[in-house]
């Protein structure tokens, strides 16, 4: 696919501005739900999860520039939106409740130099993740997260007759159809906008049906921000190997994502640029421990609107990160946001998540097809949707071990990695895998090549038109 707009182009303020904006609408809800579903569970009062909140939007936007711009050796200086992890949200919910937030904050603070020493090994680490191996990786990322937008449809427990109602079906079919139709029949800056058009069609729909609370913009406060150290910090060993563990999640995780987002950027990285990315995430989640906030990690919901729009720039996330700040200083800002519907956001998710998957699927027709590959991409894959389906798959494991393999990502990873390294390799299949990627570098070059020259076709035909008026 060709892109609109390029890694480092800038686009017009006004078109930058409408791009960021999808962007923050696309993680916000993200961004604020893990502080949100903490500080309930752990019974802090209202007032308290209202400042958590304004912290995790503050730091996500510090570290969301510094990740797209590059700060030193930090920063991967691709258009990655950082923010809290979902991945956190079960380890920070028991240790809440057994240290309360200073518990949570000294485990993250210690548990955040696992992800920074880490760094610094990225360029073994990325030997790991041949073509095969990163293709399973972005694949399971999309197909992963799919539950996340199912559950915005449903927008309440799976077991309550709540539970995706007709009206919820309504509005996540209007909101998904909106973003195909934008995507299709329309053009250029238009195309590129199609998520926030759907989220606003969608907003809008829900408005006339009565599905928008405005509550939530009326009781906020005007202006906020973080507070440092707010409740101290507190420190375990039991707190810091688990959340420690987590990290480790976050690295494998962060990886796919750095891959996939390069991958729809249309850019090569390697093991340094991992590293920069990486170190950015650990000193973010430093950060944010520090400003009392919920440990950071990439967004993957961001890299799948990078695919649909074709707005690759990094300059367009950097402007989210500044909306970001913004929210977090003037938490009305943060409320319009917040009060989208979550069928508006599980239709859009749809879009998106299953764009990450196809990006995985690409980056998987690259790899040699030979019998050994389908081994691995099989067995990774069907390891990898097998606890996200199941989880009771692993309720006989030691809780630490479960707790690591939860995620899909993580074991489907880990499967991958394991089967590629540890599978015989003929010379013959060698030499077929080293023809297949040097076919798809040339493949990739006359993509560019096509691409300059049309440039310079519509260059040549509007100078005459210039020159003639």
């Amino acid at each position: 696919m060709k892109l609109l707009y390029t890694l480092n182009q800038k686009p017009p303020h006004g078109m930058t501005f409408l791009l960021a904006l999808q962007h923050m609408l696309a993680s916000i809800g993200g961004i604020v739900a893990v502080p949100l579903i903490v500080g309930a569970s752990i019974g802090l009062p209202n007032d308290e999860i209202v400042s958590l909140i304004n912290a995790a939007l503050l730091v996500s936007g510090i570290v969301t520039i510094a990740q797209c711009v590059g700060i030193g050796p930090v920063g991967i200086k691709l258009p990655v939106v950082m923010g809290s992890s979902f991945a956190f949200l079960g380890v920070a919910i028991s240790i809440g409740n057994e240290s309360g937030v200073a518990g949570i904050m000294g485990a993250a603070l210690v548990g955040s130099f696992v992800v920074v020493i880490a760094s610094f090994y990225m360029d073994k680490v990325r030997k790991l993740f041949p073509t095969v191996v990163s293709g399973v990786v972005v694949t399971l990322i999309g197909l992963t997260i799919l539950p996340v937008a199912m559950n915005w449809v449903g927008d309440a427990p799976a077991v309550s007759s709540e539970f995706a109602t007709l009206p919820k079906l309504f509005l996540a079919a209007v909101s998904l159809g909106i973003v195909v139709a934008v995507s299709v029949y329309c053009k250029g800056a238009v195309a590129a906008s199609a998520i926030v058009i759907g989220l606003a069609g969608g907003y809008l729909v829900a408005l006339s049906m009565g599905m928008v609370n405005l509550e939530q913009i009326s009781t906020a406060a005007w202006i906020g921000g973080a507070e440092p150290f707010k409740y101290g910090l507190t420190f375990s060993a039991s707190a810091i190997v688990s959340m420690s563990l987590v990290y480790i999640v976050v690295i494998a995780e962060a990886t796919g994502d750095f891959m996939a987002l390069a991958n729809n950027c249309q850019t090569k990285i390697d093991g340094k640029d991992l590293k920069r990315g990486l170190l950015g995430d650990g000193l973010g989640s430093t950060l944010a421990a520090c400003l009392t906030a919920m440990p950071l990690a990439s967004f993957s919901q961001n890299v799948g609107i990078v695919g649909i729009t074709g707005v690759a720039s990094r300059y367009v996330v950097a402007a989210t990160g500044a909306l970001l700040i913004l929210a977090g200083l003037f938490p009305k800002l943060a409320a319009i946001a917040v009060t989208i519907p979550k069928p508006v956001l599980g239709g859009v998710g749809f879009v998106m998540f299953g764009m990450i998957a196809y990006a995985g699927i690409r980056m998987l027709i690259k790899a040699a097809d030979t019998k050994r590959n389908a081994l691995v991409i099989c067995v990774g894959l069907a390891s990898g949707l097998a606890v996200t389906f199941e989880p009771r798959l692993l309720q006989h494991l030691p809780h630490e071990l479960s707790n690591f393999l939860h995620s899909g990502i993580t074991t489907g990873t880990i499967v991958t990695v394991l089967l590629h390294q540890l599978l015989p390799k003929s010379s013959k299949q060698e030499e077929q895998e080293a023809h297949a990627e040097i076919r798809a570098m040339v493949k990739e070059e006359m993509n560019e090549l096509e691409q300059q020259e049309e440039s310079q076709e519509i260059s040549q035909t509007e100078l005459p038109a210039k020159s003639n008026n």
